[in-house]
């Protein structure tokens, strides 16, 4: 196996673990459910052109498309499967799970032009910054611009029999839009467990009877046997679509890589922040380098062009990395464990920005970390003695915070408050890291000389995960005091500019200052 590939299913994995812990109480049912969608899509049987999809659409009566609800690329490829077949002979009908059947009078009234989006959304539990890009927002939207019937085919179900109970609701539903007496063509949107022939697919043909002879199919997206597989065979890329053995389509839009991280990004956004979308990764990163350039005072143009970014989508993103900067074997393997850590970093020797995640924060605070090099250029990543490289991260980690908080004001920071929780509740590394952050934070009141004292500079883990707590306070009191007017720009863009040649005492003048 290629390493770059290695490194890829080792980020899967790791991801897959991490999700596992967050949804908790997953019944027999469920996992028996998700078994036999796996199994379904555990081979491929062909390679197919774009074109042979479309036509398979077209021929089909009812299309169910496999949704990842956090992924805005499969909103739109479903989309764009609905463009393919809207101004078809046949009246087109889009049943929707994000959508739950309670609200169907809500949603015909919206379409109708009856009900402002405003209040759609808000029936809908869609507060503000929810709803917007290709989510449910976008679906209903596009339904409303041509005129299109939306069924919705949700409910709420709880225990054991949730599943099935979903799907039988939903086939009812869309057995209900089938019917109609003009024949219309339904695409139904749905989580992709549910469009496994033997769940939704087959409560349909239940509820419309033996005799109905719908034409159906079934359209999966990113399928992670399926695009494993071709991974293995160094297919990815060169194949948009598969059929797999029991005719089933897969389409290949994204990595599952990037659809984890799609849900875990949800799962941390923080507020303000907003995803990039990962074909606009660069072109955003750049715009934010110069952004938080002007402020610094920092020319960053003719630097732009020859900076990389790179996202945790990309197979080879540690190929790329060594390839532009040299790396000892010690140095590689550092970072694939930070890439396996889904942290995003700059890499001054390479000029690469990796993004871990794609979110605003992410970028913005990337972003300012190039700027910094760009003022400092090879002083950013000087050799230092172990007690100097800890402050000096402090102080990178810091300017990158404050240039995040520059793009997103509302972006919060974790305080000694909840370090002291953390500390009371959590284990292992994760207490140590408060442990330290807490006497550090204590020792720069009391005993300032004496917090040198206090530094895990023989852990990796520790070292990293103290200096960057510690960078993260800092950079947000800057923020604050530049926010406030206690921080001019002047000084701001000298910090930028500052070399670190004792950033010891950098860093504590500047905790001096910030706390008075």
């Amino acid at each position: 196996m290629r390493a770059s590939l290695a490194l890829h299913l080792a980020l899967f994995r790791r991801q897959k673990a991490q999700i596992a812990r967050v949804i908790e109480g997953q019944t027999a049912a469920f996992r028996a459910y998700e078994a036999r969608y796996r199994r379904r899509t555990s081979e491929y049987r062909r390679v197919l052109p774009a074109h042979a999809v479309s036509q398979q659409v077209r021929a089909s009566d009812v299309v169910y498309v496999g949704d990842y609800h956090t992924l805005p690329l499969a909103q739109e490829t479903y989309l764009d499967l609905v463009e393919g077949v809207r101004e078809s002979e046949r009246r087109v009908v889009l049943a929707l799970e994000c959508v739950e059947g309670r609200h169907q009078a809500s949603v015909d009234a919206y379409l109708a032009g009856r009900l402002a989006e405003r209040v759609l959304l808000s029936r809908l539990g869609l507060g503000p910054g929810q709803g917007s890009g290709s989510g449910p927002r976008a679906l209903l939207a596009y339904a409303k611009r041509h005129r299109l019937q939306v069924v919705a085919i949700d409910r709420r179900a709880q225990g054991e029999r949730s599943l099935e109970l979903r799907d039988a609701y939903a086939a009812e539903r869309i057995a209900r839009a089938l019917r109609a007496g003009d024949q219309p063509r339904v695409l139904v949107l749905v989580g992709q467990y549910h469009v496994a022939p033997c769940h939704l697919p087959a409560q349909v043909e239940r509820a419309l009877g033996e005799a109905s002879g719908a034409r159906s199919l079934v359209v999966y997206q990113n399928a992670e046997g399926v695009y494993w597989r071709l991974a293995r065979e160094g297919k990815v890329g060169a194949a948009q679509a598969v059929e797999l053995p029991d005719g089933a389509l897969c389409l290949l839009n994204a990595s599952p890589v990037v659809c984890q991280q799609s849900f875990l990004d949800y799962l941390e956004a923080e507020a303000g922040d907003s995803p990039l979308g990962e074909r606009g990764a660069t072109e955003r990163f750049r715009e934010l380098a110069s952004l938080i350039g002007r402020l610094a005072g920092v020319s960053v143009g003719r630097w732009l062009d020859d900076a990389e970014v790179v996202t945790a989508a990309d197979e080879d993103a540690l190929v790329r990395i060594q390839q532009r900067g040299r790396f000892t074997q010690g140095e590689l393997a550092q970072l694939r464990r930070h890439i396996l850590s889904r942290e995003s970093c700059y890499i001054p020797r390479a000029r690469t920005a990796y993004l871990a995640s794609l979110s605003l924060n992410h970028a913005a605070e990337e972003a300012a970390h190039f700027v910094r090099h760009c003022a400092v250029g090879d002083a950013m990543d000087a050799p230092r003695g172990a007690s100097d490289a800890f402050y000096a991260r402090c102080l990178e980690e810091a300017l990158g915070f404050f240039g995040s908080k520059l793009v997103n004001p509302r972006r919060g920071c974790v305080g000694t408050g909840e370090w002291a929780l953390r500390f009371a509740q959590a284990r292992g590394v994760e207490r140590q890291i408060a442990a330290f952050v807490l006497a550090h934070k204590a020792a720069e009141v009391e005993v300032p000389h004496e917090a040198v004292k206090l530094l895990p500079l023989r852990k990796d883990r520790l070292f990293h995960g103290v200096s960057h707590a510690l960078g993260y306070l800092l950079g947000d009191a800057l923020y604050q005091g530049f926010d406030q007017g206690l921080v001019d720009r002047t000084e701001v863009r000298a910090l930028f500019r500052n070399p670190l040649e004792d950033p010891r005492l950098t860093y504590f003048d500047w905790v001096r200052r910030l706390s008075r």
